[in-house]
């Protein structure tokens, strides 16, 4: 296992008395930040803050430098090419983004069809949702198995002809299990369908190669990778990025403008309207080369490692009932549980008193939690920085829950 306490001293949260007491486990809503990626940012707002791809002055080119080189970085974190990797303000930027331009782009058609899967995060149904109902398309959802597993011989029957996207999510925020990724994008190929993965749980946390996957759009935040808020990236196939018409406009992502014309730059510029966040791609990029100094086999390693210990543990609570995938080689390390007789809400937030973060609700995948006929679970979710006293804490606020419910 990785030193959780040497790799504790890189996060200034965790510093102090009250810092280590924490006992983060809420990482699928957002992980901690390194002092390399805060230095990283403010750098950039201390010694060269200026606006990129304008300025023709020392600060404008080196801040336009750290920017591409960030993108650069991020790029190569996930196999891509740099011209393939588009900034934006989030992993539900992405999506919309990536939705409103292949509306745009006249990609569908009335009577199309759209095929998403049960464990969706919001950020990525509800915009598949709203273009299937203003282009009247029809949308389906692969179910889950008991196990918590995509339902692949159902995927077989959904998946067709008539399949336009196949969009799904490659790792649940949920039930935590790791989605086959690379076999729904030769599903979706096979029919000559684009495919699109909501790669914000898996980036950073398990290996992650666009090619190796052989998608043709991905997406991710910078904030659940130890990077920050308000930035998050999309990739897609060259070749497609090219056809693809933006769906967001206005100044530094065009080529030409004449009264009544516009042509605009190439990919990725095409997609980056406006002034950027700058400060957050930096830090970004910085995030990338923190978790290649870790190493991101050795993360999923641990993260299994801590995930399997868990699960051993957890099982031994009476009146705890798991809501997620326990098998640990499938899990990218989230556990989601109700406590008999204890409000989901009552669990976190005691748990919260003992210095414990956790996370209580549907989690933005609503249609997931009630298939699962509950309307809420408490959730648990570890990363690199995550050790096994961690998990014992946890048993021992999981107690107390117990206890004051009894």
């Amino acid at each position: 296992m990785l030193n959780t306490e040497n790799i504790k001293k890189d996060f200034p949260i965790f510093s102090g008395d009250d810092g280590k007491k924490l006992v983060y486990l809420d990482n699928s809503a957002t992980s901690q930040t390194p002092e390399s990626v805060i230095e990283a940012e403010m750098e950039y707002y201390k010694t060269y803050r200026a606006n990129v791809s304008r300025g023709l002055y020392p600060l404008s080119e080196k801040a336009t430098k750290e920017y591409e080189d960030a993108r650069a970085k991020v790029a190569k974190f996930i196999g891509a090419d740099t011209r393939e990797l588009i900034f934006t303000a989030s992993a539900t930027a992405s999506s919309n983004m990536l939705i409103y331009a292949m509306e745009n782009s006249d990609v569908f058609h009335e009577g199309d069809e759209i095929i998403t899967t049960l464990m969706e995060h919001h950020s990525m149904l509800v915009p598949l949702q709203e273009v299937a109902r203003r282009k009247k398309m029809i949308l389906h959802s692969i179910p889950m198995t008991e196990s918590f597993e995509l339902d692949f011989s159902e995927a077989e029957k959904l998946i067709t002809t008539k399949t336009k996207l196949v969009a799904f999510v490659g790792v649940s925020n949920v039930v935590g299990t790791i989605n086959d990724m690379k076999r729904l994008s030769e599903m979706a190929k096979k029919v000559g369908a684009y495919s699109v993965i909501d790669a914000t749980q898996a980036v950073g946390h398990i290996p992650v190669n666009v090619k190796t996957l052989g998608c043709d759009f991905l997406f991710f935040s910078g904030h659940k990778m130890c990077g920050p808020t308000g930035i998050g990236a999309l990739y897609g196939r060259a070749e497609l990025l090219k056809k693809l018409n933006p769906g967001f406009f206005g100044g530094g992502m065009v080529d030409q403008v004449v009264c009544g014309e516009t042509s605009f730059a190439p990919a990725p510029a095409k997609f980056e309207a406006g002034t950027p966040n700058i400060a957050g791609a930096i830090g970004f990029g910085a995030a990338c080369d923190y978790l290649e100094k870790i190493g991101i086999q050795e993360i999923e390693n641990h993260i299994q490692e801590i995930t399997e210990y868990a699960i051993e543990k957890l099982s031994e609570v009476a009146g705890l009932k798991f809501y997620s995938n326990i098998d640990a080689k499938k899990n990218v390390g989230v556990i989601s549980f109700l406590i008999e007789g204890a409000h989901p809400h009552d669990t976190s937030e005691i748990l919260g008193r003992h210095g414990i973060a956790s996370r209580a609700g549907h989690h933005c995948a609503q249609p997931l939690v009630k298939s699962m006929d509950v309307y809420a679970v408490t959730r648990v979710s570890f990363y690199f920085y995550n050790s096994k006293e961690d998990i014992d804490k946890l048993i021992l606020g999981i107690m107390e829950v117990k206890k004051m419910f009894a």
